[in-house]
């Protein structure tokens, strides 16, 4: 019996040797990938006041002179000191860009206004309310050539910074920005300098969503190579198959293993290569066993988990508002918050239409009502709940808790993208949880506790987040000693296995 469990493990670890040495070579590498990320000056641009003396064409006129009947959204948006109405439309993909000023339409402005976030973010914003103009300049220059061009002509000719190369919308995941960004559309910005950095940006919300330099990228394409093996993307969810086989045999491989370590005893001769080389492999592989349990197992089951299709991005708020109902009244809106705003955006409630309002002194956005611009009590709290109720179908006396999140946590992580979310939670279906972003009105991420599991898994056992106590080097250090024995490990099995043919055909 032991002889033939002996016979499998050296089988098996012969089929697995390979895989688990490209994950371990590459899982060494990735601390350094997370750690040499393309410099970029922020990743938030500060809220500007917005001026009401700008707003000189009403949005309802702005959108007449376009002949636009009905709009799903907008927002304040500004390129340099000139301000646009972003407006969503129902059959275009891309936002389209009023002028406050004359409600001229910005020619190709989602690409001009691409070009001039993925700079901010890059190079630092360029204004701030002390930095602004006064209204008398921006008036005065505003005679003297039009709106639109004098935004163009700053994106396209500015003379401070580095030059854009490209820019191009994407509305897929593709090998360079792949679907853990979650974000779509975004615009991939590439600027002409030597390191050849691309910005990500999603216009629509003013944020920053990935960036990607050379040096980053031959990283990123040996860890995709090596680590996740999208190379067999060709097969569909076939390489998750894959992936799940392999790794589930590294750890059944491993447990026999420590069988047979725990079963038999290793000889002492002195001068034995052989023996030598058998017990450096036993004591090595003991080392390395049980982050190499924890590895694989953690690496099996989430590739089993991502068998099941990730439909977050089906879930937002269709919204549908009439041009002639929507004349802004800004000045009366800034007078019932009484505080600056930075946006104002129009939501849809069960029981009607609201001015979703940003304000400057603080981070709570309010909702007035649009008829009689009454606030909205709790206003983010009901919103949020509105969302979570669109999105589940369950109804809203089921909801048990709604809480703000604005930070990562184990359960709702970095790789969830957006915040701040509300966290909308039920009694039913396991106690479905609903993160949403009133922002945007989309869902973030849907989870229950049946997820729970798998999620701290990968969180702990994977990405060694368990070492969090010592911050991210203590992490990465943790990460690189361990993937380093893993390595160490497979080439003494392999020395040992390689050593023990060559003496038999002697």
């Amino acid at each position: 019996m032991r002889k033939k469990i002996y016979q499998v493990h050296r089988t098996l670890s012969l089929i697995i040797a390979v895989p688990v040495l490209l994950w371990a070579v590459s899982g060494f590498m990735h601390p350094l990938m997370t750690t040499l990320r393309p410099q970029v000056a922020t990743q938030a641009l500060p809220p500007l006041a917005v001026d009401s003396a700008q707003l000189q064409t009403d949005l309802a006129t702005a959108l007449r002179k376009n002949r636009i009947d009905s709009i799903a959204c907008f927002r304040l948006v500004h390129i340099d000191t000139t301000w646009f109405y972003q407006v969503q439309l129902h059959n275009k993909q891309e936002p389209v860009y009023l002028s406050t000023i004359n409600g001229r339409e910005l020619t190709a402005g989602n690409w001009l206004y691409a070009q001039y976030l993925a700079r901010q973010f890059l190079e630092g914003p360029a204004l701030s309310d002390t930095t602004a103009p006064p209204v008398a300049v921006a008036e005065q220059e505003s005679s003297l050539h039009d709106c639109c061009d004098a935004a163009t002509n700053c994106v396209l000719n500015g003379s401070k910074g580095s030059q854009v190369r490209d820019a191009s919308m994407l509305t897929a995941f593709n090998e360079e920005y792949k679907s853990i960004n979650r974000l779509l559309p975004v615009y991939r910005v590439s600027f002409d300098r030597a390191d050849g950095i691309r910005v990500y940006v999603e216009t629509t919300q003013d944020r920053f969503a990935f960036a990607m330099d050379n040096r980053r990228a031959v990283f990123d394409t040996v860890f995709r190579l090596l680590h996740t093996w999208d190379w067999l993307n060709f097969s569909g969810k076939a390489r998750l198959i894959i992936l799940f086989l392999l790794a589930a045999a590294a750890c059944f491989t491993t447990v026999l293993g420590l069988y047979i370590f725990f079963t038999t005893k290793s000889k002492k001769v002195k001068g034995n290569g052989r023996v030598s080389a058998r017990r450096y492999h036993r004591y090595t592989a003991l080392v390395a066993a049980l982050f190499t349990l924890l590895w694989t197992f953690s690496g099996a089951w989430h590739a089993l988990a991502k068998w099941k299709d990730d439909t977050r991005d089906r879930y937002f708020s269709r919204n549908s508002f009439r041009s002639d109902s929507l004349y802004l009244p800004f000045s009366a809106l800034q007078q019932a918050v009484g505080s600056p705003l930075t946006n104002i955006s129009p939501v849809k409630m069960e029981d009607g239409a609201y001015w979703q309002v940003y304000t400057k002194d603080t981070p709570v956005i309010r909702y007035l009502r649009m008829r009689d611009l009454a606030l909205l009590p709790q206003g983010e709290q009901r919103y949020a709940a509105y969302l979570a109720t669109l999105f589940s179908g369950n109804p809203p006396q089921a909801i048990r808790e709604i809480t703000p999140v604005t930070r990562f946590t184990d359960e709702y992580n970095f790789t969830d993208k957006r915040l701040p979310v509300w966290k909308v939670g039920y009694d039913v279906q396991r106690r479905e949880r609903y993160y949403v972003e009133t922002r945007s009105g989309r869902l973030s991420v849907r989870v229950d506790d049946a997820d729970l599991p798998e999620g701290y898994s990968f969180a702990l056992f994977h990405k060694h987040h368990f070492m969090d106590w010592g911050g991210k080097a203590a992490r990465d250090y943790s990460t690189m000693i361990w993937a380093l024995a893993q390595v160490v490990m497979v080439i003494a099995g392999l020395y040992l296995y390689f050593r023990i043919r060559s003496r038999a055909k002697i």
